[in-house]
This record gives C-alpha cells, sequence and structure tokens, in this order.
C-alpha cells in the first residue's frame, strides 16, 4: 500500500513538473507574430478605419483589433521608425525608414493594436510597407 501511494505522488509530481516546463517554454517564450508574413484580413483606407472607429469604436475593435490589416493612404508626418497617414492612424516600424514617404500615397501593412481616444488616432504596430 505504501508503495502504491508512493508511485501515485511521484506520478502526479511528475506531470506537475511537466506541465510546468510545456508553460515555461511553450508559453512564455512564445515567438511573437510575423505580421510582414502574415496574409492582411481587410485591406482597407486610412480614412475609413478612422471613420469605424468614431462611428463605433467597439464594433471597430471587434473588426480590427489584433488582426493584421493593410492600410492605403497619404503620408502626413513622418519620424525616423513612424508614420501617420491622413492624420488619423499611427503606424510604428520595427526597423528605421530608409526611405521618404511623406506626402505620397503608401501601402502599409501592420497589426491594429487600437483607437487611442486621447490623441484621436488609430495605432498599428509592426509596420511593413507594401
Amino acid at each position: 500500500m505504501n508503495r502504491r501511494k508512493t508511485i501515485i505522488a511521484t506520478s502526479i509530481v511528475l506531470v506537475i513538473i511537466s506541465a510546468g516546463i510545456y508553460f515555461y517554454y511553450g508559453v512564455i517564450f512564445k515567438e511573437a507574430r510575423n505580421i510582414a508574413s502574415e496574409t492582411p484580413y481587410f485591406r482597407i483606407t486610412a480614412k475609413k478605419l478612422i471613420e469605424d472607429y468614431t462611428a463605433d469604436p467597439k464594433k471597430a475593435d471587434s473588426l480590427y483589433l489584433n488582426k493584421t490589416i493593410e492600410i492605403t493612404g497619404k503620408a502626413t508626418k513622418e519620424t525616423d521608425s513612424a508614420i501617420v497617414m491622413e492624420n488619423t492612424v499611427f503606424c510604428l516600424f520595427k526597423e528605421k525608414l530608409h526611405t521618404k514617404m511623406m506626402d505620397k500615397k503608401t501601402t502599409i501593412k501592420g497589426k491594429c493594436i487600437g483607437y487611442d481616444e486621447l490623441f484621436l488616432e488609430v495605432k498599428i504596430d509592426q509596420c511593413s510597407v507594401k
């Protein structure tokens, strides 16, 4: 009887340790999404995107939030690693931009991370130029 309890206790401990190792390596160190290689869920203009968010933010979040989208519009502001399209869509790039996009119609793919009510901007992360 004692031997059986020891085997059961050892088995339970091994299962718990295995689950911990799986969680540690499988969840915590999970690779980030590669947005540049994903197929976009939506292809939309910057103006339409901001219209959707200003009309109904919750509905727009259900459509766009954490999804890969492709946005087309004119770049109105530019820094070394971010641009603003149509004064309302903030696009953050992983790397510094080497080409100037100011006042040019551009298509950008990235992950929508939400609407900033303070700045009245839609935020796009992990962007790449198409």
